[in-house]
């Protein structure tokens, strides 16, 4: 099969052009076409797209400007707890960690679960443990996910709860572009077999112990050779509550529809009807690929078998 290929995001939300610099932009681009080429060099390997997606991910886990890994956002007590997620569309095996706070890379433990563990999910400081017995090294220092403008987004968030919280209004994190930033991959290898991969430092100022979609089979990471893979990004518990990336797999198998029909379905009609703001990336097996989002931005791009590879932000 030749036409293989990997699609990637990293993070949609309130992302505005007037906010935009030159540089700021030239960063994240060249954020997404390392992750790109990361993934892409193992599927031109003949690696696996399990592989490949992980291998994207862990370039987006490494770069501060995405938040996974270093650069992971803080929560309302000022610390970084990360969930991660890897699904293999030919087996429909499962690897997913929640809640980790001293994990360098995530992605890398979510794949220990799938290839060492019998169980599908792993949280806490029971996941860190897992991690040191099969010989992962913990973060000593927790300033390693440390980033200054992760602070200042935190200071802020802290300051529009407080005023908020004075005049008894509900919390509104319509505008906050910081909650919604998570990575992703999917793709599709030479054998014709997809895998996604995602990995979130979650939202800013969440609730220590508050575990979004990435992690949760279906919401926020999917992938069966039958229908796509799916990775999302966006406001995590309206993703949950509409099974994102399942509900567009279930579209194909039993409605057949196409990628880019079930996709578009799902992101701009369903999940907006919950609420939700955020978007997608998916794969089939022919290599189809479909980006929708609904909301201001999303840092995305893909790289295909010959070598075409194109990045976007805004629409």
């Amino acid at each position: 099969m030749s036409n293989y290929a990997i699609a990637i995001h990293g993070g949609a939300g309130t992302i505005l052009r007037m906010e935009m610099t030159p540089e700021k932009e030239d960063g994240y681009r060249s954020g997404l076409i390392a992750a790109l080429r990361a993934g892409h060099a193992v599927l031109a390997d003949g690696g696996s797209a399990l592989d490949a997606t992980q291998a994207a991910v862990v370039s987006m886990e490494d770069n501060p400007l995405f938040n996974a890994g270093k650069g992971a956002v803080f929560t309302h007590d000022g610390l970084h707890e990360q969930d991660a997620c890897l699904m293999d569309g030919a087996t429909r095996n499962v690897g997913a960690i929640a809640a980790v706070r001293r994990i360098r890379n995530p992605i890398l433990l979510a794949r220990l679960v799938l290839d060492k563990s019998p169980h599908v999910l792993l949280a806490g400081e029971g996941a860190e443990k897992f991690a040191v017995a099969h010989g992962m090294t913990l973060v000593d220092d927790p300033k390693y996910f440390y980033t200054e403008q992760r602070r200042q987004q935190l200071q802020k968030a802290l300051a529009k709860e407080k005023e908020q919280n004075a005049v008894h209004t509900r919390l509104d994190h319509s505008d906050d572009q910081d909650r919604t930033g998570t990575v992703g991959a999917v793709a599709v290898d030479r054998h014709g077999n997809l895998a996604a991969a995602t990995s979130t430092g979650g939202m800013t100022n969440k609730r220590d112990g508050r575990i979004g979609d990435t992690p949760i089979i279906g919401a926020g990471t999917y992938a069966d050779n039958n229908t796509c893979a799916v990775t999302a990004t966006g406001v995590g518990e309206q993703i949950m509550r509409g099974m994102v990336s399942y509900d567009i797999a279930a579209l194909m198998e039993y409605k057949g529809m196409t990628l880019a029909e079930a996709a578009n379905l799902v992101v701009m009609e369903k999940l907006a009807a919950l609420g939700g703001s955020g978007g997608v990336v998916a794969i089939d097996r022919h290599g189809h690929i479909a980006m929708p989002f609904n909301s201001k931005g999303m840092y995305r791009g893909y790289m295909l078998a010959d070598g075409t590879i194109e990045t976007a932000i805004f629409e």
